[in-house]
Parts: structure tokens; sequence; C-alpha cells
């Protein structure tokens, strides 16, 4: 009995600790990751194929960095230029967390 309960408790230390790895990265890079980063850069910079292709402005670029998140988010809600909206594919939160993770490069 005392072994088994060793052993769930080790299995629940397990468990959490996978738990924790994988919290450790916010939704707003995972999503920015998976979603944005194709065109926008690991870093912003716009320095991918898509992204030169399609002219993106990297995060350094003046208009860029003066843009409000209110802005961001409502272009990345409804699309701006060549983006397509997200509004359809990603929630209200998701956008905004994707949005302030992108605005973390902005130096």
């Amino acid at each position: 009995m005392r072994k088994s309960i060793q052993s769930q408790v080790a299995l629940a230390v397990v468990i959490s600790l996978a738990g924790a790895v994988s919290f450790a990265q916010s939704s707003g890079e995972a999503i920015y990751k998976a979603k944005c980063a194709m065109c926008h850069g690991a870093t912003g910079m716009a320095d991918t194929n898509v992204g030169k292709a399609m002219k993106v402005k990297p995060v350094t670029d003046k208009t860029v960095k003066s843009s409000t998140a209110a802005q961001m988010i409502q272009a990345t809600t409804n699309g701006s230029g060549a983006m397509k909206p997200f509004k359809d594919k990603l929630t209200d939160a998701q956008i905004k967390d994707s949005v302030t993770y992108f605005r973390s490069f902005i130096k």
C-alpha cells in the first residue's frame, strides 16, 4: 500500500513538472510562432522568404514602432495590406496575446 502511494505521488510530480514545462512558453509566443512568424520572422524582422516577398515591414520600421497595440490588434483582426484577417481564425484574446508578444520586439 505504501509503495502504491509513493508511486502515485511520484507520478503526480512528473505530470506537474511536464505541465510546467509546456506552460513555459506564453500563449502569445506560441500563437505568434504558429501564425505570424512565417511572415513577420522569429524576432519581428520580417526576414523570412514570405515576409520579404510580401514586403512586410520589420519591427524596427518607424511606422511599426509608432503603431499602438490597439492599431495592431485592429490590423490583425481585420487584415492589413496583404495580411488576411485573423478574426475567424483566432479569438480576440489570442490576437491580443500575439500582438503583445510581437510588441515585445520593439525597442
